[in-house]
């Protein structure tokens, strides 16, 4: 395993496999690990495209990372942009790192046992996010970054205004 220089004998707990989910690998290369570091959570370059266009067509009011609780205060999630008025959740992925069901990213080719349940996890949290966010009263959307090099805004605004079926205004 790729951890395995960790292992020293004596007092020192082995981590068993499931323990290891919190544990990056190494990066394969000094560039890779430069590449891994350069990846952002939160302003990536979809997330602000879309945001434009809600700027641009007239959208005012959206909250970035507005925290969502649940009825009884407990944390569900911070969705990218948000109408917390209209109760309207939207979420820009990253083709990659949540798995993208229209472009369908390959798999990184090193340490396969980290990056398979890593991206599985990250999956079941975006569905139980969505999930959660439903059962509320939500309307959640889901835009993806290969979405966004081809969207135009009246495409985006419309799967807004298709939300609650009214005009928004202003």
């Amino acid at each position: 395993e790729w951890w395995s220089h960790l292992i020293r004998y004596g007092d020192v707990h082995v981590p068993h496999a499931a323990d290891m989910s919190g544990v990056s690998p190494p990066a394969s290369s000094p560039a890779v690990r430069k590449t891994m570091q350069g990846n952002r959570s939160r302003d990536t370059k979809p997330e602000l495209a879309v945001r434009r266009m809600l700027r641009d067509a007239g959208f005012p009011g959206y909250r970035i990372h507005w925290r969502i609780d649940d009825s009884q205060g407990r944390y569900i999630c911070r969705p990218d942009i948000c109408f917390p008025g209209r109760k309207i959740a939207i979420f820009v992925h990253g083709c990659f790192w949540h798995r993208c069901p229209n472009c369908k990213p390959s798999m990184p080719k090193t340490n396969v046992g980290y990056w398979k349940p890593k991206f599985e996890r990250n999956v079941e949290r975006d569905k139980s996010k969505q999930e959660r966010l439903v059962n509320l009263g939500w309307d959640v959307r889901t835009i993806w970054e290969c979405e966004v090099n081809s969207m135009e805004a009246e495409i985006l605004m419309d799967s807004i205004e298709n939300f609650r079926g009214t005009e928004y205004s202003v």
